[in-house]
């Protein structure tokens, strides 16, 4: 388990590049938080660090966003699954896993048996509220990584 302050929103997407670029096919991240902790900015992070066909948006309304690789990589899916209420609906967005890095906001408890390695990030806020991006200047955040299975024996790629 990796626990990181994270001070500002810029701290937050530099984060999620320094995640991207250490992110591979198949790997499974589990974003949790409250609304505006920053969920979005970390996922924009990522998807700069994976080098990947932008903007990365909130897809909160259609479910998932795909992301091409500008560099050969892995595409990014981006999945808000605020609104699916069981695994089976996530299933039915056929969302290639073995050759994507997909990253699940709102998806604890979704994503079990999915794969045999997951990588779960909880964001907590000091208070509650704000904007969806987290936007919010001066307030920091607590980041807990925990990687579970094979993949993350040496821990998450911070």
């Amino acid at each position: 388990m990796t626990v990181l302050d994270i001070a500002t929103p810029e701290h937050m997407h530099a984060l999620g590049v320094r995640l991207g670029a250490g992110l591979e096919a198949g790997d499974l991240v589990v974003l949790t938080g409250p609304l505006g902790a920053g969920k979005t900015t970390l996922v924009r992070g990522i998807g700069e660090g994976l080098h990947v066909r932008g903007p990365v948006t909130s897809p909160t309304f259609v479910l998932a966003r795909t992301h091409p690789s500008t560099v050969g990589g892995p595409p990014l899916v981006h999945v808000d699954a605020y609104r699916l209420s069981s695994a089976l609906e996530l299933d039915d967005l056929d969302i290639d896993y073995p050759h994507s890095v997909v990253v699940v906001e709102w998806g604890d408890g979704l994503l079990d048996g999915i794969s045999p390695s997951l990588l779960r990030i909880d964001i907590e806020r000091p208070t509650e509220g704000g904007s969806e991006d987290g936007d919010e200047q001066g307030e920091p955040r607590t980041v807990t990584m925990t990687g579970t299975g094979p993949r993350w024996t040496d821990g998450p790629p911070a």
